[in-house]
C-alpha cells in the first residue's frame, strides 16, 4: 500500500508496462525504473522490506509520475533514455558508469547489434557505431529484447562470405547476411527499422509494414507480401513478459528454472580413451536452440589418466576465466554425468565467490542404462517440476555436448597417432 502522503500521477498507477519516475520534495527525479506492471512494481517498494539503499530511496519519495508504454521492450529503452537524460541520484548510486551495459549498432556494410559493457565501448571511434543505446542496468534484458524482436525485424550478427546459411537463416531470423543472399542496401533498411523500433517508433513501423504488404499483394508480389504479413504480425503481437519479469516479482525456483532453460544453457562433456587424448566440450543453447558459434573445445592439460571429474573441473575453471572477457554468464549448467560430476561443477562455481545463482544439473543413465535420469542437487530441488517438463530440451543439450566432445576427441587422437607413427 503506497502511503497517502505520496502524490501519484492521476491518483492511480495503471496495470500495464511503462516507466516510473520517483521524485523528492523538490520535484527532482531521484530514481527511474521500468516495469511490466507499473501498479505491481511501484507498489512492491512499499509492501516488502528492502535493503538499506532501497529504504533510503523510499524515505525520500514524495511523488511518482509514470509513462505508459505498449510493451516492456519499449519501457526498457525509454528507461535507458531517461536515465541518460536525468542521471537520477539513486540510479547512478546503484551502479557506477562502468557497470552499465549498452546496445551498439556497428557501422559496417552489414551492421550488427551487440550488447557491450561501458568499458568495452570505444568512445574515441565515434564512426565505429551507427547508434548507441543505453545505459541499461541489465544486459540480459537487452539480449532478451533483441531475441524477441528478431522475429519481426530479422537482424544478424553474421559475417558475410560464408559457404552455408547460419542456423538462424533456417528459422527466418537471419535474412541471409551469412551467404550474402541479401544486398547491403536491403539489409541496411532492416537495421534502420530496428533502430526505429528502439527509438520508440513501433506504431509507425506497423503502419508502414501494413502499407507495404498491401502494395506488394496488389502488385502480385505474393512472397514479399507474405513475408511482410509475418513480420507485421510479430510486431503487433510482441510477447515480451520475459524481458522485465525479474524486475516485477521475486523470482521463484520454478521461474528461475524456466528462465534457465529458455535463456543460456551450457552443456559440458569429457571424452577420452583410457585417459589418453582427453578433451572437454562446451555447447551453448539459447531458448532451446543451439548457438554453434559459441561452442568451445578444451584439450585437458593438467589431468593424467581417466579422471572425468578432475577434467571437468579444469574445463569449468578455464571457462570462467573468460567471464570478464565477453563470455556471458550461463543461466543453467548441464553436465553429462552423475552426482560426482555435478558435485565437482558446484565446487568450481562456489569457488568463484559470486552472488549469482547458477543451477547445475546432470543427466545420467538409469540402472538399466536405457533411461536418462536428471541429477538435481538438493539446492535446486525446487526446479524439479520445471526441469522434468522440459527434459527433452535438456537431453538435446546433453547429446550435443557428447557429440561435440567425441568429434574433437577423435581429431586429437588421430593427430596424436600421426605424430607417434612419425
Amino acid at each position: 500500500m503506497i502511503p497517502k502522503e505520496i502524490k501519484i500521477q492521476n491518483n492511480e498507477l495503471p496495470d500495464c508496462p511503462g516507466v516510473y519516475l520517483m521524485k523528492n520534495a523538490k520535484s527532482d527525479i531521484i530514481y527511474v525504473g521500468k516495469a511490466t506492471s507499473l501498479k505491481r512494481r511501484v507498489g512492491s517498494y512499499f509492501q516488502r522490506p528492502g535493503d538499506r539503499k532501497t529504504e533510503q530511496l523510499v524515505s525520500n519519495i514524495k511523488s511518482i509520475d509514470y509513462i505508459e508504454q505498449p510493451t516492456a521492450i519499449e519501457a526498457l529503452f525509454l528507461e535507458a533514455n531517461l536515465i541518460k537524460k536525468y542521471k537520477p541520484f539513486y540510479n547512478i548510486k546503484e551502479k557506477d558508469d562502468k557497470s552499465y551495459s549498452y546496445l551498439v549498432i556497428t557501422n559496417e556494410d552489414y551492421p550488427r547489434p551487440y550488447v557491450l559493457r561501458a568499458t568495452d565501448i570505444d568512445d574515441s571511434a565515434s564512426k565505429k557505431y551507427k547508434a548507441v543505446y543505453g545505459p541499461f542496468t541489465s544486459s540480459r534484458a537487452v539480449r532478451n529484447a533483441l531475441d524477441i524482436i528478431r522475429k519481426a525485424i530479422p537482424w544478424s550478427t553474421c559475417a558475410p562470405g560464408q559457404k552455408r546459411p547460419c542456423f538462424y537463416a533456417s528459422l527466418g531470423q537471419c535474412p541471409g547476411v551469412c551467404t550474402e543472399a541479401i544486398s547491403k542496401v536491403e539489409y541496411n533498411k532492416i537495421i534502420r527499422d530496428l533502430m526505429a523500433f528502439f527509438d520508440g517508433k513501433r506504431s509507425e513501423l506497423i503502419s508502414r509494414y501494413n502499407r507495404e504488404m498491401k502494395a506488394a499483394a496488389k502488385n502480385q508480389k505474393y512472397e514479399k507480401a507474405a513475408s511482410l504479413r509475418n513480420r507485421l504480425y510479430a510486431l503487433e503481437h510482441v510477447r515480451d513478459v520475459s524481458v522485465l519479469a525479474k524486475d516485477d516479482v521475486k523470482i521463484t525456483d520454478e521461474q528461475r528454472g524456466a528462465g534457465g532453460i529458455f535463456g543460456r544453457v551450457e552443456g559440458y562433456d569429457i571424452s577420452n580413451i583410457s585417459g589418453t587424448s582427453s578433451v572437454g566440450s562446451m555447447v551453448v543453447f539459447r531458448h532451446g536452440a543451439p548457438e554453434k558459434a559459441k561452442y568451445r573445445k578444451f584439450r585437458i592439460r593438467t589431468v593424467l589418466g581417466p579422471d572425468d571429474t578432475k577434467s571437468l573441473k579444469e574445463v569449468l575453471k578455464r571457462r570462467f576465466k573468460h567471464k570478464d572477457r565477453g563470455w556471458e554468464w550461463p543461466d543453467l549448467i548441464l553436465i553429462d554425468g552423475g552426482k560426482g560430476q555435478v558435485s565437482a561443477a558446484m565446487d568450481v562455481i562456489q569457488s568463484l565467490n559470486t552472488s549469482r545463482v547458477i543451477p547445475i544439473i546432470g543427466i545420467a543413465k538409469g540402472p538399466d542404462r536405457k533411461k536418462d535420469e536428471l541429477v538435481i542437487p538438493p539446492a535446486f530441488a525446487g526446479l524439479t517440476p520445471q526441469l522434468n517438463k522440459h527434459k527433452d530440451i535438456l537431453v538435446q543439450v546433453r547429446d550435443e555436448s557428447h557429440r561435440f566432445a567425441i568429434n574433437y576427441h577423435r581429431k586429437v587422437r588421430s593427430e596424436s597417432l600421426r605424430i607417434t607413427k612419425k
